[in-house]
């Protein structure tokens, strides 16, 4: 399972961090990355950290302003993101693949910035 929090309303050039807490399975053998959802859009990826921490990726619209970590001893996974537009609201998905490629999904936290 895996539960997002940390959204909300913010400024535009703002910064809010996100989490993600997941539950159950190797937590240190999955990918886990962020995905966003923005109304009447299609989800579209936003950053991924590999098993172990091994490489980052980055959506180009994202690049230098958003950061993801995780945490393998606490099963916990992070986006800070900084210089926030508004063009960055959305709902915001963490979402983790096991080494069988079975996908995992939370609900999802709102993500709003105001110009």
């Amino acid at each position: 399972q895996l539960r997002e929090s940390g959204g909300g309303l913010v400024q535009t050039g703002g910064s809010l961090q996100l989490s993600c807490a997941a539950s159950g399975g190797t937590f240190s053998h999955y990918t886990l990355g962020w995905f966003r959802q923005a109304p009447g859009k299609e989800r579209e990826f936003v950053a991924v950290i590999k098993w172990r921490g091994l490489g980052t990726d980055y959506a180009e619209s994202v690049k230098g302003r958003f950061t993801i970590s995780r945490d393998n001893r606490e099963n916990m996974v992070y986006l800070q993101m900084n210089n926030l537009k508004p063009e960055d609201t959305a709902i915001y998905l963490c979402n983790a693949v096991d080494r069988a490629g079975k996908v995992y999904w939370g609900q999802g936290t709102q993500v709003t910035v105001s110009s």
